[in-house]
């Protein structure tokens, strides 16, 4: 299936590893220029590097903070005209909510609800004008299976969710959709780091909770990034101008409800 979208732009935060590092893949693969914005300098061109020498477009590479004006003005700098916005944020490590302080919490709503509404704010206008664009929330199934050790993720990632799907009912006539991808587990090194954390107040070893998270999924396995990326890809293009607004779970049939 042609995608439609060779020769778009594409600006992507938090896409240096891990699941974001996939839906640059994926997107550059159909053709779409990618600029792509983590903090991390040395794994951000690692990854430019890579996805230049496995495509042929326009790679370009900004190391900012999306939480910080700055950072949010170079990634526009640097592609001022996207077609195509992803917003990716780690979550915090899990916790207990009675150690969490007002700090916080100002850092996760920052971190995962704030910055990518302010980055809808600046782009969508934009994409409107032009008759196109696709913006992608990578949040977390937790927004339907809260889970107490992520509290600061549940709340800060419910916020995002509600307000995409209020702003997606207004811009969808002109072409431009919002959706929210929801991951269970994926093989990832944001589950490696959440499970270390999980190791640290359990008497179980890293590879036993490993494998318990693993075989706990009705699929018996971790998702793969690539397999998320090529989801990304599917919901940026031309023919998913009809999905909009949706909260969509890729967890291996993970979630128990049948809605």
């Amino acid at each position: 299936m042609d995608l439609g979208i060779r020769g778009r732009e594409a600006l992507l935060f938090g896409a240096s590893r891990g699941l974001g590092r996939a839906c640059a893949f994926a997107l550059a693969q159909e053709g779409v220029n990618v600029t792509i914005v983590a903090r991390g300098r040395d794994a951000l061109e690692k990854t430019g590097a890579e996805i230049a020498a496995a495509s042929a477009v326009s790679v370009k590479t900004v190391a900012g903070d999306i939480t910080t004006k700055e950072g949010r003005a170079a990634a526009l700098a640097a592609c001022p005209r996207p077609d195509i916005l992803l917003n990716n944020a780690d979550g915090p490590l899990p916790g207990d909510y009675r150690d969490w302080s007002r700090d916080d919490w100002i850092a996760a709503l920052d971190a995962m609800m704030l910055a990518p509404i302010e980055m809808m704010r600046l782009t969508v206008e934009g994409m409107m004008d032009r008759g196109f664009g696709r913006i992608i929330n990578i949040v977390s199934r937790s927004v339907k299976i809260p889970q107490a050790e992520l509290g600061l993720s549940n709340g800060a990632r419910s916020g995002l969710v509600g307000f995409a799907g209020g702003l997606a009912r207004q811009t969808v006539a002109r072409n431009v959709t919002i959706n929210n991808i929801l991951p269970g587990i994926f093989d990832s090194g944001a589950q490696h780091r959440h499970v270390r954390a999980l190791v640290e107040t359990s008497s179980r070893s890293f590879d036993e909770l490993w494998r318990e998270r693993a075989a706990g999924n009705p699929a018996g396995r971790f998702g793969r990034p690539a397999e998320l990326g090529a989801y990304c890809a599917f919901l940026c293009s031309q023919q998913a101008g009809y999905v909009t607004g949706q909260n969509l779970l890729i967890d291996g049939g993970s979630y128990p409800g049948t809605y």
